[in-house]
């Protein structure tokens, strides 16, 4: 009986050994498959637009999960029906706009659901925008105001907007600034800063941390996933969406330039704003030091930032739109992506 070199290979992300036995009796291969301990797949990472709507936009049953975890919710989410995340205006003057997923559940809450890369303060006036139009159309012309159900905003943001405090969880309300236990119901925001994710601070909710920490830990670098994300059958399966083997080659080309105009528009973002920080701050000590006033002095430090850090954001939002459209990125993807109007756009496309 003789035995062949050992040849491994890859099955469903994992790594498998074919042995080969060759029996001089029988004059017969008989081959043995042989599974590997331990997890060996490579993965996609669930932040990305592409991989992100196909766990959340496309599996009822992963989204379910997810909102149950995370969301202050008084009575659980059972179903969900998907609805169009192409939200187009009911005129063609007003503005389109496009979420990443969108559905209303068994008690005909709606859930807008966003995936953030890096912070931009037009997300959260997009957010506003978006949950507000979903809120109106509720109703037909004949429906009573009874009718109307809570909108949840929700946003996962791969970055740090808050620099004040350390926390990560951030639930907005349409509150009495008086009395904030008096609340107007219809609208509710609830942002997530990734960065600042820490698990002691919501150990009691098992399921909100293995969900945060699916989408924090896991990327193309990830070698080893924890044990604890591997155990859960729900967040295995989420796993089984990511892992590289299960896109095509078109999908790979997609996800690979999408992180390429992410890394650039990231890249140019800074670069600007340092420019335009550094401006200002000349411009502003010019003027201080010219008034020779200590008063004209702290003016013109902020005045010159703020102007400065304006024209920085302008100039890196125009190479932005310049690059996505050299790509040949639709409209509706810049908007996307940059989360300006296409009326903005334009401006900028053509000063």
């Amino acid at each position: 009986m003789e035995l062949l070199p050992v040849i491994p290979f890859q099955c469903n992300g994992r790594l498998h050994l074919l042995i080969i036995i060759v029996d001089d009796y029988f004059k017969k291969l008989i081959c043995i498959f042989k599974l590997k301990s331990g997890n060996m797949a490579n993965y996609l990472d669930p932040k990305h637009d592409l991989v992100f709507k196909k766990i959340f936009g496309e599996r009822p049953h992963l989204l379910i999960s997810f909102l149950n975890a995370i969301l202050p919710l008084d009575t659980v989410i059972e179903t969900v029906e998907y609805l169009s995340p192409e939200m187009a205006p009911e005129t063609p003057t007003r503005k389109n706009s496009i979420v990443d997923v969108l559905c209303v559940d068994n008690l005909k809450r709606t859930f807008i659901v966003e995936m953030q890369l890096y912070w931009s303060n037009v997300f959260m006036s997009r957010m506003v925008f978006n949950t507000s139009k979903a809120y109106v159309r509720q109703l037909g012309k004949a429906d009573t105001f009874t009718l109307l159900q809570p909108v949840y905003g929700v946003g996962i943001i791969n970055d740090v907007y808050d620099k004040v405090t350390d926390e990560f969880y951030h639930h907005y309300q349409i509150v009495n600034r008086e009395n904030t236990d008096e609340v107007i119901e219809g609208l509710e925001y609830i942002m997530v800063e990734l960065p600042k994710f820490k698990i002691s601070k919501w150990e009691e909710k098992q399921m909100a941390v293995l969900w945060l920490r699916f989408l924090s830990e896991i990327d193309e670098n990830t070698k080893k996933v924890p044990a604890e994300l591997l155990n859960d059958a729900t967040i295995n399966e989420a796993l089984s969406i990511c892992e590289e083997v299960a896109y095509t080659d078109s999908e790979r080309i997609r996800y690979d330039e999408f992180w390429d105009i992410i890394r650039t528009e990231k890249g140019l973002i800074e670069t600007s704003l340092h420019e335009g920080l550094t401006k200002g701050r000349k411009e502003g000590l010019a003027e201080g030091l010219k008034e020779g006033l200590k008063e004209g002095l702290k003016e013109g430090l902020a005045e010159g930032r703020e102007e400065g850090r304006e024209e920085g954001i302008e100039e890196t939002n125009r190479k932005i739109i310049a690059g996505c459209k050299k790509s040949g990125l639709s409209i509706e993807q810049i908007i996307d992506i940059t989360g300006l109007s296409e009326e903005q756009i334009n401006k900028l496309s053509n000063s």
